[in-house]
């Protein structure tokens, strides 16, 4: 692994609300990453739920937490045990900030990347995982500048981590990736300075990613899929009472088919231009 300072570093926004079950898993999966600098900025709206109790003890877990292995058969025959700090604490900065009252989810987004201090980002859902190899491989791409913005496969898991269903998207284009259907953006990582120049995520907006990804795109950012998976998304019940609700979803559909109608018009006027 490469040292901290030849890593530029990565602020993973993680927006939770009424998610305790699965927080402090997609915490570790973050943590427990393989890439050397990470800012986790965790920003949680009031839960119904124990989602400030599973803060507070993953941010103390976090100090104190120790571990130990059997690591060396002593002369006299008992085995001694090598005992160490269970979460790495080189690399990796946490911030909590719980909000007073309910923002939502792209207000919660927007808050956590104006607060990012890294020169890459992405959010995750508090109820997904992380693949430990996933923000070293889509940040290889950033270095080497092949890309602004990458984004890889994914697996769907059921509460057992059965895998439900493997998702592989498409190789990047502007059709197959917006104007055919929104298919790009779950695992992914990108330039912060897409927002400085292109702006944030629009607040009215329940396709918010569709919405601001396809900005990005239409202003120039090179994007590149990664054909390989390394980010999990849960399927359970509990996700269809929020965005996923009946009547959330349905306003979704109905705006990413006007972001899709929107790609096409815009594809239209740079093929007559080009």
């Amino acid at each position: 692994m490469q040292g901290l300072s030849e890593h530029k570093k990565i602020s993973v926004i993680v927006p939770t609300y009424n998610q305790a079950e699965y927080l402090g898993a997609c915490l570790d999966s973050i943590w427990f990453q393989d890439y050397a600098n990470i800012e986790i900025i965790v920003i949680a709206d009031p839960s119904p739920d124990d989602t400030s109790e599973v803060l507070a003890a993953f941010a103390k877990g976090v100090e104190a937490d120790r571990v130990s292995f059997a690591s060396k058969l002593e002369k006299d025959g008992t085995v001694s045990r090598t005992e160490c700090s269970r979460y790495r604490q080189d690399g990796r900065q946490l911030i909590i900030v719980e909000n007073q009252t309910r923002l939502g989810h792209t207000p919660s987004y927007n808050k956590g990347f104006q607060m990012a201090s890294g020169e890459y980002c992405t959010y995750i859902a508090s109820d997904d995982l992380c693949h430990p190899s996933m923000l070293t491989e889509l940040a290889g791409f950033l270095d080497r500048n092949e890309a602004d913005f990458v984004y890889s496969d994914m697996f769907i898991v059921d509460d057992d981590m059965r895998v439900l269903r493997e998702f592989s998207l498409p190789d990047y284009s502007f059709k197959a990736s917006f104007c055919d259907w929104y298919l790009c953006g779950v695992s992914k990582l990108y330039r912060h300075s897409l927002h400085e120049r292109f702006g944030y995520y629009d607040e009215t907006f329940t396709a918010n990613d569709h919405e601001c990804f396809l900005r990005f795109a239409m202003n120039g950012a090179k994007f590149k899929h990664v054909p390989k998976v390394l980010y999990s998304v849960r399927s359970h019940a509990q996700r269809e009472q929020d965005v996923h609700s009946s009547d959330s979803w349905e306003k979704l559909m109905e705006e990413s088919s006007r972001l899709v109608e929107k790609a096409h018009k815009y594809e239209r006027l740079e093929k007559q231009d080009g």
